[in-house]
């Protein structure tokens, strides 16, 4: 499913040079900064968001993001606008909750409060959306999915970026006690910690694995699957997409990469 044509495996050849063992251990770094320093961790994840859909988007189009409309779907306070913005994309975050919107103090122009499994926007009118560590917090994220094909243009870029339940960080801040049922980890964490965390399962956090993804992505009847790769391993690490099981346990993060099709019209 990695790379059944050379077309996926051009669309994936900028990004692959970049991914490597220097920067995974990097991210893994930043990772540890998530709750007390978001503003250094998301900073972090935001350069190499950029990176990451500026390869794809290249190897998709031949285009950079210059003058791209990128819609960021659950893109929160705008941890991202700037990064964007330097790139010369005109970015649009979609957040429906409007206290997290506004959690960082930033103020993103054109920012859009909307539900990403309703999206306020019509057919084809981006050419990228995007959606970073969203999915696991939506009840359900295949809808979401399709939204995004849906809002992006044709021969555009859809990049669904999620973390996977069963990967090392798939409890987020209740883990690694999601391993044994997330209900049990967040009851823990508030006996440790004396509160809620802040992604509490089956409210605003939910089991989504990698085959869940996977079978969306084989089963897509309106768009072209152009790649699948785990986002934050180096590049000689991305075959254990390909292995049932072991992909749940290693796959931390997996993207899916989709095109809606070019339609050619008669004469």
């Amino acid at each position: 499913m990695l790379f059944a044509d050379p077309r996926r495996r051009s669309v994936t050849a900028g990004f692959a040079r970049r991914a490597t063992l220097k920067r995974s251990t990097r991210l893994l770094s930043d990772f540890k900064h998530e709750q007390t320093d978001p503003q250094h961790f998301y900073g972090a994840l935001a350069g190499d968001s950029v990176d990451l859909i500026g390869d794809l988007y290249l190897g998709t189009t031949g285009k950079t993001l210059d003058g791209a409309a990128v819609l960021d779907v659950g893109g929160g306070p705008g941890y991202f606008a700037e990064r964007f913005a330097r790139a010369g994309a005109r970015y649009i975050p979609v957040e429906p909750d409007p206290s997290e919107m506004h959690a960082a103090g930033l103020s993103v122009h054109g920012a859009v409060r909307g539900s990403g499994m309703s999206l306020p926007f019509r057919d084809g009118s981006v050419d990228i959306c995007f959606s970073s560590n969203v999915a696991e917090h939506v009840r359900e994220p295949w809808v979401m999915a399709d939204e995004m094909l849906r809002v992006t243009k044709p021969g555009g870029l859809m990049v669904l970026s999620y973390t996977v339940w069963l990967g090392p960080f798939g409890g987020h801040e209740t883990g690694p006690w999601h391993y044994l049922g997330g209900e049990r980890a967040a009851r823990r964490y508030v006996r440790k910690h004396g509160k809620e965390p802040k992604n509490r399962f089956g409210e605003s956090l939910f089991a989504v694995r990698a085959s869940d993804g996977l079978r969306w992505a084989k089963g897509l009847s309106d768009g072209e699957l152009l790649a699948t790769f785990p986002r934050y391993h180096p590049r000689w690490a991305w075959w254990v997409v390909r292995v049932p099981w072991l992909r749940e346990l290693l796959t931390s993060n997996l993207v899916i990469v989709a095109s809606p099709p070019v339609r050619e019209f008669g004469p």
